[in-house]
């Protein structure tokens, strides 16, 4: 008997059954009482167990002996980065009946024993335990048991060649991940019996084109990935959709094809970062009409005119090319069917942005960040109705565009965006806005996502904000906002995430003030000091520097209607703040509620920092919804 998972949609988990589940995984005190109702869980359909389960999760409410209860009603498992699962989690999950899919990927409490419950599963059709670097050769031997097992993802774990011949037993095998393990020619050899395989990872491996060459072998294959190997030659793959050779050298794709338009019809194509002497040399034998996902962002290309032959091409990246005013025309002969295009990172200017205007009618997502346009360059965007995404992070955008030099007559640039009615998600970060100039942007009723960082806001673009009542991200870093400004702002309905870094200092009164205003309570993790509860905030300080003591921790803000996860980074860095006055130490070290609104160091203060006190310093937080 086999139970198939099905999704529950989202009319079941807002009515009566939503309401159930979320009473169940309150807390533990909500699990006591029911986990020993054994016979009404086994009973239970499995995607309502698979819900229920993966809430528990997600709250950090499970331990071993708890998985036991879920093991007749859950099919799949997802425990992703948890690094509390061990062998025994994996005893009690070898005793599930009907599991079909476990992904352990990531969790470091993962060894070779951990598989060993898994051994002769017949139910079981997929295992990810990727990234778990314990498990060797030896731990592999367990699985090779498991006769239906037809995806497996074991890339970045301790396996060698060895190991990797071994696989070649799970004969029923589609697709495999092998990234980053030294696969060899001969191990890639060996691994030709695997006739059904439609699905091969090895990036980072040993294979040459030697070894390149027994890809034909799989006739089945349709995704492809050899990104940083030394194969320079891809044989003709008769049923290849994607193929990434990003940061490769490449010299031809499907030699040996006599007419290219009966060669494979590829669709992904990634080669980013490759190395590419003459890009119609490479491309000779591809079929250009049929692929609609181009990446060569950091590549070596000079000659862009290739492009003007991919008509079906939706998703175009050309980040950190050599793409400029003067090359960019093949991009116009796309037309119709471009979604998405990235120019971050190149030299391209307002003037060749003026000429996609008219040309790419149906554009959704526009990346511009780290190029030379400017306040000139909004008009021409504003004409791109369709957009959802604009990224313009890190460009010479000022909002503002003076009529005669710096003189008082001067205009809102940033209206022009207001004809993007489609308009979800924006980006201003680093740019030099200021809160005059941000104003128009709050008339954008659409606006899901607005970053902005920039010296020049206040609290004036905060209290502005509270206009976008469509808004779910918000994220402001670099501004100088106090108290006041968090106590102006009106709540926004659907808010999910708020990050705030490097702007301010506030106190407790100030958070509980902000999070009450939005209908929410504080209680803090387990792994949260106490000390810092007084003042969740960051100081402005520019630890940067310091990544490598940065810690994380996590605090959960319960509430009714909305259940929000407060993430807050910081760095434990002992710090003896000698050079700032003594009613600053004082205050960190003994009064931390006493703190001034904003206190900011340079880079250069901070590198003669003497560590001998032991001060907690947030580096930034964020309010999400989970």
């Amino acid at each position: 008997m086999e139970i198939q998972s099905q999704p529950l949609d989202q009319e079941e988990m807002g009515g009566l059954i939503g309401l159930c589940i979320d009473a169940a995984t309150k807390n533990l005190e909500s699990v006591e009482k029911w986990r020993r109702q054994r016979r009404t869980l086994e009973r239970m359909p499995t995607h309502l167990g698979e819900v229920v389960l993966q809430r528990l999760l997600s709250r950090k409410l499970v331990y071993p002996s708890l998985l036991e209860i879920f093991q007749h009603c859950v099919g799949s498992i997802n425990l992703r980065g948890e690094n509390l699962v061990d062998v025994e989690w994996m005893a009690y999950l070898g005793a599930y009946r009907y599991l079909h899919s476990i992904n352990v990927s990531g969790c470091r409490g993962i060894n070779n024993s951990s598989l060993w419950p898994l051994t002769g599963m017949d139910t079981l059709k997929e295992v990810d335990i990727s990234r778990c670097s314990k498990l060797t050769d030896a731990g592999i031997v367990h699985l090779l048991s498991i006769s239906k097992l037809e995806k497996l993802f074991v890339s970045q774990t301790g396996l060698t060649e060895k190991g990797i011949i071994q696989l070649s037993s799970l004969r029923k095998l589609s697709v495999l991940d092998l990234g980053g393990l030294p696969v060899t020619d001969l191990a890639l050899s060996s691994l030709q019996v695997l006739t059904k395989l439609e699905y091969l990872d090895i990036w980072g491996s040993k294979i040459s084109d030697g070894g390149a060459a027994v890809l034909k072998m799989f006739s089945k294959l349709n995704f492809l990935n050899v990104a940083w190997t030394n194969v320079t030659k891809v044989p003709h793959l008769p049923n290849l959709t994607c193929l990434n050779m990003s940061n490769c050298t490449i010299h031809s794709i499907f030699e040996g094809i006599a007419d290219r338009e009966e060669g494979p019809h590829l669709r992904k194509l990634l080669l980013s970062g490759a190395t590419l002497s003459d890009i119609n040399d490479a491309l000779l034998h591809v079929e250009p009409r049929h692929i609609f996902f181009l990446n060569v962002s950091q590549s070596t290309l000079q000659d862009f005119e290739f492009l003007g032959n991919m008509t079906a091409l939706e998703h175009l990246d050309l980040s950190f090319t050599r793409i400029r005013d003067n090359n960019i025309s093949p991009i116009l002969l796309l037309g119709e069917s471009l979604r998405y295009l990235n120019l971050s990172n190149t030299r391209l200017t307002s003037t060749g942005l003026g000429l996609l205007v008219g040309n790419l009618p149906h554009i959704e997502s526009l990346l511009l960040t780290h190029t030379g346009v400017d306040d000139s360059a909004l008009s021409y965007i504003s004409t791109m109705e369709s957009l959802k995404v604009l990224d313009l992070s890190n460009t010479n955008i000022k909002g503002l565009h003076y009529l005669v030099g710096h003189s008082p007559d001067q205009i809102l640039t940033l209206v022009e965006l207001q004809n993007l009615k489609h308009l979800e998600r924006l980006d201003l970060e680093e740019t030099q806005i200021r809160d005059e100039a941000v104003q128009p942007l709050f008339g954008i009723s659409g606006l899901k996502s607005l970053s902005l960082k920039s010296d020049f806001l206040t609290d004036i673009s905060l209290h502005a904000s509270s206009s976008l009542v469509n808004l779910k991200f918000l994220r402001i870093r670099g501004a100088l906002l106090i108290a006041s400004g968090y106590a102006s702002a009106r709540p926004l309905p659907l808010l999910k995430c708020v990050k705030w870094r490097k702007c301010w200092i506030f106190d407790n009164v100030t958070l509980s003030s902000f999070l009450s205003d939005h209908g929410l309570g504080l209680s803090c993790h387990e792994l949260v000091p106490s000390s810092p509860s007084h003042w969740l905030a960051y100081c402005g300080v520019a630890l940067d520097a310091l990544y490598q003591t940065f810690m994380a921790c996590s605090l959960h803000i319960l509430g009714r209607p909305k259940v929000m996860r407060l993430i807050c980074t910081f760095t434990k860095v002992p710090l003896h703040l000698s050079y700032i006055s003594n009613q600053i130490e004082n205050s960190i070290t003994s009064s931390p509620s006493t703190l001034p609104e904003r206190v900011k160091w340079n880079d250069n203060q901070l590198f003669f920092i003497a560590f001998k006190s032991s001060s907690l310093l947030y580096n930034h937080f964020a309010i999400y919804q989970i």
